[in-house]
């Protein structure tokens, strides 16, 4: 899992369902052409993109790059703008009984390596999240560590 700093703006639900099961951050979807007349969002993506930048990752298709490139010009020039780019795959997605117009996989296709090579490509400084710890608060409670009169005492 990779911990993404910058919000990450993706075309639809399952982009970003996606996206969730290998990104630890913030991801928004633009309701796929529904950006186009949105103003709510669109000033809400303006903002980000002045104050703490935005990632931009939409399909390798025509409707993809259609998104892309309305985003890039609606959001100003003083928007700190990072895009990643997924490779054309051809081959239909599991939800979808036959493949899309164009016959390319979405964000939503693209198995976890083509996705985290695609992020590393981008250079936008992601991180891997190291696992939790394997110590509870419960575990320090029962060790008396936590909780107890002479805790204090036990941790020294």
């Amino acid at each position: 899992m990779l911990k993404v700093r910058r919000p990450i703006v993706v075309e639809g639900r399952y982009d970003r369902i996606r996206l969730s099961s290998i990104i630890d951050g913030i991801i928004l979807e633009t309701g796929g052409f529904r950006i186009f007349k949105d103003r709510e969002m669109l000033e809400a993506l303006r903002h980000l993109a002045r104050t703490t930048g935005l990632i931009l990752l939409t399909d390798s298709d025509q409707a993809g790059f259609r998104i892309r490139n309305f985003l890039r010009g609606a959001l100003g020039k003083d928007a700190q703008l990072t895009q990643v780019y997924i490779p054309s795959i051809r081959g239909v997605e599991r939800r979808k009984a036959s493949p899309s117009a164009e016959g390319l996989l979405g964000v939503e296709g693209m198995n976890e390596a083509v996705l985290l090579e695609a992020f590393a490509r981008a250079g936008i400084g992601c991180e891997p999240v190291e696992s939790p710890c394997c110590l509870t608060r419960a575990d320090l409670f029962d060790a008396r560590l936590t909780g107890a009169p002479d805790s204090a005492e036990r941790r020294r």
